[in-house]
C-alpha cells in the first residue's frame, strides 16, 4: 500500500494559497481516479482506492501545516506503511511557479510540514514531489507569500502541472519511476 500525502492548511480561506498546492493535487488524484468521498480520521481527510494495480491511500491532513506529521504519522502507524512507501506532495519556495522535482530523503530545507512528518514517522526517509510556488525575494515576506493565492498569470501553469502531477502519479511506484514521472509532468 502507498499513502500520498498533499500538505496544506484547512479551511476555505486557504483553498487556493500557495502553501496548499499539496491538497489540490490529492483532489485532482482523487478526482481522476475516481476515489470515494474522504472520510474523516486520524486528524485527516483521507479516501482509499486504487492506482495502476496499487492500493493507495490519499490524505490531507487536517491539523495545519505545522503539524501535518501527527495526521501521518497516525495512518501509516495504523496501516503499517512504511516510510519509503509515503509520498508527500508540498510547497517548493526555490522552484519557480510550474515547475516540479522528485527526491527522496534529503533536508527539510525549513519547510514545516516536512519538519513535523520527520518528528512523528522517526525519519527523513521518505518521497517527495517539491512543487514550485516561487519565493517572494526576501525572507521576511515569506509567511505572507505562502499564505496569499497564486497570482492570476501563473494559474494557468499551476493548473497544468497540478493535473500532470495527478496524471502520471503511477509512475512514482516503480523502480526508477520518479525519473519517468518528471520528465512527463515537466511536459
Amino acid at each position: 500500500m502507498w499513502l500520498l500525502v498533499g500538505l496544506g492548511n484547512p479551511g476555505d480561506k486557504y483553498d487556493a494559497n500557495r502553501h496548499n498546492i499539496g491538497f489540490m493535487v490529492i483532489d485532482a488524484i482523487a478526482d481522476d481516479y475516481h476515489f470515494p468521498a474522504f472520510k474523516s480520521k486520524y486528524q485527516g481527510d483521507y479516501s482509499q482506492g486504487t492506482i495502476g494495480g496499487e492500493k493507495v491511500l490519499l490524505l490531507k491532513p487536517q491539523t495545519y501545516m505545522n503539524n501535518s506529521g501527527q495526521s501521518v504519522g497516525a495512518l501509516a502507524k495504523f496501516y503499517k506503511i512504511p516510510a519509503d512507501r509515503i509520498i508527500v506532495f508540498h510547497d517548493e519556495l526555490d522552484l519557480n511557479p510550474g515547475k516540479m522535482r522528485v527526491k527522496f530523503g534529503g533536508g527539510l530545507a525549513g519547510h514545516n510540514g516536512l519538519k513535523s512528518m520527520k518528528a512523528h514517522l522517526g525519519t527523513q526517509d521518505f518521497w517527495r514531489v517539491r512543487m514550485g510556488i516561487g519565493h517572494p525575494g526576501d525572507k521576511n515576506r515569506v509567511s505572507g507569500y505562502v499564505l496569499s493565492d497564486f497570482a492570476k498569470a501563473e494559474k494557468p501553469q499551476i493548473d497544468k502541472m497540478i493535473e500532470a502531477c495527478a496524471q502520471h502519479v503511477a509512475d512514482l511506484f516503480t523502480k526508477g519511476g520518479d525519473e519517468d514521472y518528471m520528465t512527463k509532468v515537466a511536459r
